[in-house]
């Protein structure tokens, strides 16, 4: 019994042992590595992935530039198709005043070459030739008109006649019919010439006109 006490003593102490040994102390268990790429790895996979890039922006710039774009030897073919319809537009009528075109009036015929001669200048006859030709009588017209004031007055702008009272040089009758011409119609000859060749165009629309019936009657 003592021999085997001792045995079965020994035997625990070896399991002990054994059961020491195969438990892992925490304590002298190493610790995980952590593993770290070297320096040099980086340094050569940053070189490789930027040659990498270059080379696809060199050989094939629009690869990745675009989403789904054509290269530019594409980009002639494409046709513009927009197209757009204006409605409701803007209508401005366009309307033009009338109008009338006024033709300048016709230059005063030229100085008629009297048969009676060329008057003074600033004479009675001078202003009557005026006269004659701004009415567009001709020079013949200026003649009868001569030949019969020639009669009555003798172109004096102060004749008057005693019998009938006729006076100035178309012999008004009464005088002061010529008042309708200006105010200075015993004084003035171009006031009474004025008067006179009025009255010849309103009754005889000629001065040669008034001639012939002083010729046929012996006044005008």
């Amino acid at each position: 019994m003592g021999k085997h006490s001792a045995g079965a003593s020994r035997a625990g102490s070896v399991l002990d042992v054994q059961r020491v040994r195969a438990t892992p102390s925490t304590r002298n268990q190493p610790s995980p590595r952590t593993w770290r790429r070297p320096a040099r790895v980086t340094r050569f996979l940053a070189a490789f992935g930027a040659t990498a890039l270059v080379m696809v922006i060199v050989v094939d710039p629009y690869s990745g530039a675009y989403a789904d774009a054509l290269p530019p030897s594409e980009w002639e073919t494409i046709t513009d198709t927009q197209s757009f319809t204006v409605v409701d537009a803007l209508h401005t009528p366009i309307s033009y005043d009338p109008y009338t075109i006024t033709e300048p009036p016709p230059p005063p015929p030229p100085a008629p070459s009297p048969a009676s001669g060329k008057p003074d200048p600033g004479s009675a006859k001078a202003i009557a030739l005026e006269m004659v030709t701004a009415k567009g009588w001709d020079a013949n017209q200026y003649d009868c008109l001569v030949s019969l004031w020639t009669k009555e007055s003798g172109w004096n702008h102060l004749a008057e006649n005693k019998s009938s009272g006729a006076y100035g040089i178309p012999q008004s009758y009464p005088g002061n019919k010529m008042a309708s011409a200006g105010a200075d119609w015993k004084t003035n000859p171009a006031t009474q010439i004025r008067w006179g060749i009025g009255y010849i165009a309103g009754r005889y629309s000629t001065p040669c006109g008034a001639w012939t019936n002083s010729q046929a009657k012996g006044s005008y």
